[in-house]
Order: structure tokens, then sequence, then C-alpha cells
């Protein structure tokens, strides 16, 4: 008996520091920034000043609206996602793309906070244009539109990849009950989604397997008025580079007219 109380005791000392090890590294696994410098043409810097005495820096392009709210993957380098930003750029729109504390070799440090801190501030710059706002987040970037949506009035949304509650997913690979445990960062976009009231258009991988569909699924019913594209081929990686993505973005934004 005294064995088995003993086997146990040392399994539960391990699960309980397996957990603080996850806790302690679970931000470097969500932020994971690279520190590629931007460089797009056609693109200016522009800063904002926060109220934590920080400044955000967007990259923005010229255009005629509906602007375009771009929130990127957790690459955190803008610059790996110049292709989605020249699609809309080629198509004559204004671009306005927040750089990620912490990635593309910008100062801070990133986390839930103060990324839809950030993510907030940079749609108050983009309505100040006075054209609708379209946002085009993709993985990471969809919980900041999400996030976004529910608290700023915009004119639609493009989620590629999103989840619906990181958490979830942090959990399923750690095997710990990763959205009830303190000082994780849970990213739970399922409870912003009832108070978003644009329209909305999900686009994922059927291959997927970083982010499954099962997460869109669940998001889209969140929202109640989505329009969801499973797009065949597609994995977590490659959906931008994916032919029926982008004429599922043109199909959607002549759709919604903004």
């Amino acid at each position: 008996m005294k064995r088995v109380v003993s086997g146990a005791l040392i399994l539960l000392v391990g699960y309980l520091a397996w957990a603080a090890l996850m806790t302690w590294a679970h931000p470097r696994l969500i932020y994971p920034f690279f520190p590629d410098p931007v460089d797009l043409p056609g693109f200016r810097e522009v800063g904002v000043a926060m109220p934590d005495g920080t400044e955000i820096a967007l990259q923005v392009s010229e255009g005629e609206g509906p602007t375009i709210l771009y929130f990127m993957g957790n690459a955190g380098a803008l610059q790996l996602f110049a292709d989605s930003l020249a699609a809309h750029q080629g198509q004559g729109r204004r671009v306005v793309a927040l750089e990620y504390r912490g990635g593309g070799g910008r100062p801070g440090t990133p986390s839930e906070a103060a990324l839809k801190r950030d993510a907030l501030a940079a749609a108050d710059h983009a309505l100040s244009y006075g054209d609708p706002v379209v946002i085009h987040a993709y993985s990471l970037g969809s919980g900041l539109a999400v996030h976004v949506a529910a608290r700023r009035a915009v004119a639609g949304l493009i989620l590629e990849a999103p989840f619906s509650r990181l958490c979830a997913l942090m959990a399923r690979a750690a095997f710990l009950p990763a959205c009830i445990m303190p000082l994780v960062q849970r990213w739970d976009t399922l409870g912003d989604a009832p108070d978003v009231s644009a329209p909305v258009m999900i686009l994922h991988g059927a291959n997927d397997r970083l982010i499954p569909p099962a997460n869109s699924v669940a998001l889209d019913a969140a929202l109640g008025r989505s329009r969801r594209v499973v797009v065949e081929g597609a994995d977590h990686l490659d959906i931008g580079l994916n032919g029926r993505t982008w004429r599922e973005i043109v199909d959607f934004m002549h759709e919604i007219r903004p």
C-alpha cells in the first residue's frame, strides 16, 4: 500500500511540475515570432501611441475604401504575409496591417491582453479614414479579429484557419486543463463571437492539423451568421496560397459591398 501511495505522490508531483513548466513556457509556444523586418513596397509605417507609453507600428498602403485591417498569424513578422497584403493592395484597397510587439524586430513582449489592446488601437486608426473596414485575419490573428469586431463597427470579417479556444488546443497538446489553469493566456474566441454583428466568412483548410477544422465549426455555431468554407487540399500553412481561398475572398467582398 505504501508503494502505491508513494508512486501516486511521485506521479502527482511530476504532473504538477509539468503543469508549472508549461505555464511558464506557453507564451513562448504561442508567440514564436520571427525577427524579419518589414520591407513592403507601397507601404509606409504609421506609429500609434498607446496608453502604456509604448508605440505600436502599423504598415499602411494608400488606396480606396473599403479599408482592409490585417491581423497576421503567430509567425509575428508581416514580411512573411506579404502575398496576402499585396493581393489586397493589388485590388486598389487601403490596407492597414498591425505589427506585433516582439515580432519583426519590434520591441515589446507579446501577450493576449497587450495584442488585443493593440488590435483595438489599430482598428481605431483604420476607422479614422472614414471608409468601411473589413478585417482579414489568419490563425492567431483571428482571435484579434473577433475581439475587435465584438467592440467596433466593422463591415465584415474574413477569418482564415481560425481557432475557437486556443487554450483547448494547448490542453490537447500538453494533457493539461489549460482553459481553467491560472496564468494561462486562454484566447477564448467563442466568448467574443456572440457580440459580432458583421457578416463573417470562415475559410479552413480540409487538411489543417495544427488547428483542426472542428474549431471553425464551433466558431461558426457561436457566431450564428457566418459563411464557412472548407478549402479542399489546403492545410494550415498553405491556405493563403490556395486559389479557391482568394476566389472566395473576392466573392465575399463583392457580396457584402462595404
